[in-house]
């Protein structure tokens, strides 16, 4: 008896054993993929990660359908990560098999129907909507589903289906279809018998009278002289202004052969610098410390001021693991920082630079994971978002996560809930590879984990070419909103200073952390405020839309005339988001040029680089945004940032509240006077003599590190102690509180350590379900995998309460 354990890319914890027979247990190797049957007519994409001879003993073995690689396409170093991942954020290992491949790896089945070959109809004998089908299947082999509800023009078209089964006419198939297509393209080339000069004669009378076939022609020879490479059809359109249709002419006329070449979707072409890079002194040192840190340790934090240019620290780095042949994972938090540190990297390593990502379409992922796999040098060096972390690497020299602080490294929906920054220290350490976590801001964890030894640190104090720090200003808006010097929600002195810059050439950033034009309408007649009708959350008005949305689910209802509840006209809009700051800046200085960065604009693949590219070639003077403009972006001509109201972040009912509003505000500050001029910051707040302010003013980081360690151990946070968040719903109110409140006393009684809940979030109601939350502390001298055993049985009983199955439960292992 030969079986495969094999993952399905289902939320399922275990693993499924499948019958081969010996031929294919001789060829199968791990991290293979192959379609398997599951449930009743379902095929799934399994990928193998055990070859054993072990009969399961609750179920029967089901044979494999067919195996679908040649070669394993997963690597065992990647197979270990993803358990790893599964047990330490408690998820199953099929939620990170389906979250780490590219979606056009995993094949589904769509159902076929065909007809019988072998059995007689009696068409009298079918009803009006049964011949159509029928009809339609002599005029081709087979339908999908979808191709029936088409005919039929109906939804539910199964009982037809199925009396067509009962009556031996169809039968159904499953079949796996295979969605990954190379890219071609079309090349054309003369034909052999006109390459003799005899031919050449011969061609030419042939075209004496088709003028435009005549040009074609002779701007491919033109061509083909100056370049000594094959010809592409779209070029030679381009060249000759022509059409395709009179190649196709040509072609038809045998007097050009066409044929196809397979390319890459994502391909680079451009000169590489060859001068090499000079660090300043500040950068050689700090970069000699990072080399001698990785001698002693596996993880060296870069703390260096925002513009000490560690960007160029880490391509030299990254030049040193290049000539011993190793690849390198770079990671950033942001797609639209990708986008502009490609081109960076591009320029000193050319083609070894891969780059992936969400917004990348399935093709162009299974591509550069084929490289990865292929040890190709276009991929040698890996730039992405978290999810590279999960590419199939098998020589890992060293990974560097830039900007370590940034949230965006944590996924949150849906599972696995993995920290990339975490996770890539581990699967760097299986690799026995380096890791540079690289910060202005570092987060407190990773800041403490160096001060306490387990990491190395290397500090750099000065920004590249001794640049000043930006000159950082407070506007206190009690006072201004007191002596009426606002316009809108720009103070006096954040107008001056805008229109100073302006005047100067120079550009201007705003940052406000909300998009839409403002979060709250209210009547001012009876005080109703429009609600979404499926989550507690009040709806923003967008204005150039003119509708109200919400934010949690996407509900949208167009903007009301009158009040829903009183029906009075008296409407008004509360708060700001960055939609009414773009259209106060117009009438503020209607001769500036104002963009705008946020959800609303930057969909699609290239929308981050359209707003990036104009902003840096200056067609835009003022960019408004939200928390994107704050991450690492490098614009040599800003040199004046206004924070809009510092007080939304500070009070988030959050323990990092203060940690995000400090990195928060020192980031975007940082995009301030990153050239040879001295920058200017503008923040606006009610509350000057903050303690997170001051210290964003005096830059003191170390302040707010010591401030918030005195209080996260108080109070029984990380660092000192592990959270885990369990999250419950449902749409039955009275369950949820039931259950919730079922499960917190278990936890109490089987955990000694501190239990915290059920707790109703601030938003308690998304998309029709309610939400209860329950904290887990782990101190630091607990066992950390003994504890999450505890929990996942207590979460298994749970599950076997009958009443209670219903219930959601989604566990978050270091949510923060």
């Amino acid at each position: 008896m030969h079986f495969v354990e094999v993952i399905l890319p289902l939320s399922l914890a275990k693993t499924f054993t499948y019958s081969v027979s010996e031929a294919e247990y001789n060829y199968i190797k791990k991290g293979m993929r192959v379609a398997v049957p599951f449930g009743k007519s379902k095929i799934y994409t399994g990928l193998v990660i055990e070859i054993h001879e072990n009969k399961p003993t609750l179920y029967d073995a089901k044979e494999i359908h067919q195996i679908l690689d040649e070669k394993p396409i997963v690597t065992e170093i990647q197979i270990a990560h993803w358990q790893w991942i599964a047990s330490y954020y408690m998820c199953a290992i099929g939620d990170v098999y389906r979250g780490a491949m590219p979606s056009a790896l995993l094949l589904e089945s769509e159902t076929i129907i065909s007809q019988r070959q072998d059995g007689f109809v009696d068409e009298s004998l079918l009803s009006d909507e049964e011949f159509l089908v029928y009809e339609a299947l002599q005029q081709q082999s087979s339908l999908k589903v979808q191709d029936i509800i088409n005919i039929l023009n109906k939804k539910n078209i199964f009982p037809v289906i199925q009396k067509l089964i009962d009556k031996n006419i169809l039968v159904l198939q499953e079949e796996m279809l295979e969605t990954y297509s190379p890219k071609l393209i079309r090349y054309v080339k003369l034909h052999s018998k006109y390459e003799s000069n005899e031919g050449l004669r011969k061609l030419l009378e042939i075209l004496k009278n088709a003028n435009k076939q005549k040009e074609i022609v002779l701007s491919y020879f033109q061509l083909s002289a100056s370049e000594k490479k094959p010809i592409t059809v779209k070029k030679l359109i381009d060249i000759a202004n022509s059409s395709s249709t009179i190649v196709k002419a040509l072609i038809d006329k045998e007097i050009f052969e066409e044929y196809y070449i397979q390319v890459d979707r994502v391909n680079f072409s451009g000169k590489t610098r060859e001068e090499q890079l000079q660090l300043s002194e500040a950068q050689q040192i700090a970069f000699e410390e990072i080399k001698y840190s990785f001698t002693q340790k596996e993880v060296c934090l870069l703390h260096g001021v925002t513009s000490s240019g560690k960007t160029e620290i880490y391509i030299k780095l990254i030049e040193e693991y290049i000539k011993e042949e190793k690849q390198i994972l770079y990671l950033l938090p942001e797609i639209a920082l990708t986008t502009q540190l490609v081109g960076r990297l591009r320029d000193y390593f050319g083609n070894k630079v891969a780059v992936f990502h969400s917004k990348y379409s399935n093709n162009e992922r299974v591509e550069v994971w084929q490289q990865v796999l292929a040890q190709s040098p276009k991929a040698q060096i890996v730039i992405g978002a978290r999810s590279a972390l999960f590419l199939p690497f098998s020589n890992l020299g060293i990974v560097i996560v830039d900007e370590e602080h940034e949230q965006t490294f944590k996924q949150v929906d849906p599972s696995p809930r993995y920290h990339a920054r975490d996770a890539s220290i581990v699967l760097a350490n299986s690799f026995k590879a380096k890791v540079l976590l690289g910060s202005a801001t570092p987060s407190i964890e990773t800041y403490f984990n160096a001060q306490s030894g387990k990491y190395g640190l290397v500090e750099i104090s000065e920004r590249y070419g001794n640049v000043r720090m930006p000159e950082i200003e407070l506007v206190d808006l009690k006072d201004k909103y007191f002596r009426k010097k606002m316009s809108g929600h720009f103070s006096d002195t954040l107008i001056e200073e805008i229109t100073t810059a302006l005047s100067l050439g120079e550009q201007v950033i705003l940052f406000q952390n909300r998009r839409g034009f403002s979060p709250v309408v209210e009547c001012m007649t009876c005080g109703h405020v429009p609600q979404c009708p499926q989550c507690d959350v009040s709806l923003t008005y967008h204005k150039h839309k003119n509708q109200l949305r919400c934010h949690y689910c996407g509900y949208s209802m167009a903007k009301p005339t009158n009040c829903h509840s009183c029906s009075s006209i008296h409407l008004t809009t509360k708060g700001f988001g960055t939609e009414q700051i773009q259209q106060e800046l117009v009438e503020l200085f209607p001769n500036a040029k104002v963009g705008r960065m946020d959800q609303d604009t930057t969909r699609g693949k290239f929308g981050f680089e359209k707003i990036i590219d104009s902003f840096k070639n200056q067609e835009v003077e003022v960019l408004v945004g939200t928390q994107m403009l704050a991450k690492g972006l490098d614009f040599d001509n800003v040199s004046l940032v206004g924070i809009m109201n510092a007080d939304n972040m500070l009070y988030h009912p959050d323990f990092r509240a203060f940690e995000r509003s400090f990195q928060m505000m020192t980031q975007v500050s940082g995009r301030s006077g990153r050239s040879e001029k001295q920058g200017k910051v503008i923040i606006q707040t009610y509350n000057p003599d903050h303690n997170t302010i001051r210290q964003v003013v005096q830059n003191d980081y170390l302040g707010m590190y010591n401030e918030q360690l005195y209080e996260r151990q108080i109070y029984k946070y990380p660092p000192y102690f592990k959270l885990i968040k369990l999250t419950l719903k449902h749409r039955d109110f009275d369950k949820l509180k039931e259950g919730s409140m079922w499960l917190y006393q278990v936890m109490q009684q089987n955990l000694t350590i501190p239990v915290l809940g059920p707790e109703e979030p601030p938003i308690s109601r998304i998309r029709n379900e309610y939400i209860r939350t329950i904290m887990i502390k782990i101190p630091q001298n607990q066992s950390l995998q003994g504890t999450k055993k505890t929990i996942q049985k207590i979460l298994n009983s749970f599950e076997a309460v009958a009443q209670y199955r219903s219930i959601k439960v989604t566990v978050n292992v270091d949510f923060y």
